[in-house]
């Protein structure tokens, strides 16, 4: 009976044990990926100055359930707290965006035309307002905020860290997030400036889960900047539009559906 109970005993500690560790991986698994996106966070919004240039690409599900992806390269300077120029360029737009903390102009060099409006406020005021007010995505836009952190915190379900990886020969450290009804990946680089290089965003809502990517291709810090860099005058014989037109100057081209069955 002695050896009986010892044999048992041997059998049932180390399944008991593991049922207490794996949860405990799971949770610090979650908190060093959070971890990680959190000093990420803080370098970024830390950095004064940024110039960068990146690629993307965007896909969209058509109503015969084919999967089609648009790409795009373009650049950005970013001045905290309240300057920024954009500049994106696709098959179907060449689009750039100056705002130097009280207006803002979007110029569509392949329409020749702009649209103006006033924002007075920071950079992060900004995104809000464009994503809200005027209907324009910026995905990707939130790596940029002075406190990314919180927005891309909110609402996780699930993070882990799935390893190491390597973007354009940088090493970076791999990581997955769930949503509700997304699922992102961050891959940021190792080492003390933890600089986001690329991001997937998987939406789970639309049929055949399209998802938009962002590369960084090149990052700068402390970068001399003038008021010139944020200001723009229209050509004289540009077509001024109506802000609520800033939709049609989006990564997708006009027409092309959204997702799903549309």
């Amino acid at each position: 009976m002695k050896r009986r109970t010892v044999f048992f005993s041997v059998l049932i500690l180390p399944l008991a044990t593991l049922l207490l560790v794996v949860p405990t991986r799971a949770r610090a698994a979650e908190s060093d990926a959070t971890a990680i996106l959190k000093a990420m966070s803080e370098y970024v919004g830390s950095q004064k100055t940024i110039k960068l240039t990146f690629d993307s690409a965007i896909e969209i599900i058509t109503p015969q359930l084919e999967k089609i992806q648009f790409t795009n390269s373009g650049d950005a300077l970013l001045s905290r707290p309240d300057k920024l120029r954009a500049h994106r360029v696709s098959g179907h737009a060449d689009v750039a965006m100056f705002f130097d903390g009280k207006t803002v102009k979007i110029f569509g060099k392949n329409i020749n035309g702009y649209a103006q409006f006033d924002a007075p406020g920071s950079v992060d005021q900004l995104i809000h307002s464009l994503r809200e007010g005027h209907g324009v995505a910026l995905p990707g836009a939130d790596l940029l905020l002075s406190n990314s952190y919180e927005l891309l915190v909110a609402g996780i379900m699930e993070a882990k860290i799935i390893g190491r990886g390597i973007i354009d020969g940088i090493e970076c450290e791999h990581l997955a997030f769930r949503n509700f009804d997304t699922d992102w990946q961050l891959w940021v680089e190792t080492g003390k400036n933890p600089i986001p290089r690329k991001m997937v965003v998987t939406s789970k809502t639309m049929n055949s889960a399209p998802q938009y990517t962002l590369r960084i291709k090149s990052w700068e810090t402390e970068v001399e900047t003038s008021p010139s860099d944020f200001t723009f005058t229209p050509p004289a014989d540009a077509e001024k539009l109506d802000h609520n037109a800033l939709s049609e100057l989006d990564e997708l081209p006009p027409g092309a559906p959204e997702g799903g069955n549309q």
